[in-house]
């Protein structure tokens, strides 16, 4: 199959994609009114939920096991990952450090993008290069990865008692790992089996490539978010703080250059 071909399946594989991809997963009122009402499983379901619909960090994942054969393999770099988002997620939230959500999302985004790049030997092709250390480099996705659960869960109701809030916090951390549990366990056994299919190596190019197109689809989006807030409700941004209608380019906007900085 020649390279033109490689790209048609490829972009054909995002157009699939590109419906859940816009829907990107977001905290609805009605999750921060059950969290109101509910409590600590209110949080666990809530965190299973966010990962079995976040599809940025399920490409990720998709991507660091595309290629690993043997269960240590994947529970190694599957470990290190995790480790990595859960200190973000954990103290980031506690101590309310936060980020422009957009931008956040957007060097996610450019993680998905990297390793579809470096499962089709970009590094090798384009640099003459070997490949940065793949641990490292799923660690350090890990902790933004971890930056981004972050700044969805300071949208909840976490409380004023540091020790109720610690609970809740741990509750979404116990939930988002049991829903990559389970999002792993569909992705590896689909692997398993279609490796040892020949249509796995014709068309493993064409499927990172996928990966690669989606992670700019999704970068491209979300810094037009940035530049666009078309639903400052459902971020942290209040309503008065910034305001924007895309087809309206007369309308009064504000503009508020701390949420740039880290605090």
């Amino acid at each position: 199959m020649n390279r033109i071909t490689f790209h048609r399946l490829a972009a054909l594989l995002l157009l699939g994609c590109v419906p859940l991809l816009g829907f990107a997963h977001g905290i609805s009122e009605e999750d921060r009114q059950r969290m109101l009402d509910g409590g600590y499983l209110q949080y666990i379901g809530l965190g299973a939920s966010h990962m079995l619909t976040g599809y940025d960090h399920l490409l990720f994942l998709l991507g660091v096991v595309f290629f690993l054969t043997t269960f240590k393999q994947v529970a190694k770099f599957v470990t290190v990952f995790t480790v990595g988002h859960c200190i973000t997620l954990v103290f980031a939230t506690y101590f309310q450090i936060t980020w422009n959500y957009y931008l956040v999302v957007a060097i996610i985004a450019a993680s998905v993008i990297y390793k579809g790049f470096d499962n089709n030997g970009g590094f090798q092709r384009v640099f003459d290069m070997k490949s940065p250390n793949l641990l490292g480099a799923v660690f350090i996705f890990g902790l933004l990865h971890g930056f981004g659960l972050s700044t969805r869960l300071q949208q909840l109701p976490l409380g004023d008692d540091p020790v109720a809030m610690l609970g809740r916090i741990l509750s979404f951390n116990v939930g988002v790992e049991l829903g990559q549990i389970a999002a792993l366990a569909v992705m590896v056994a689909l692997l398993a089996a279609w490796r040892h299919r020949p249509s796995f190596k014709r068309f493993s190019y064409a499927a990172n490539l996928a990966l690669i197109y989606a992670g700019v689809y999704l970068l491209f989006t979300q810094l037009h978010g940035y530049q666009h807030d078309t639903a400052p409700d459902s971020f942290r941004f209040p309503t008065e703080e910034h305001r924007h209608v895309h087809d309206d380019m007369n309308i009064e906007s504000t503009q508020d250059d701390s949420r740039n900085t880290l605090r």
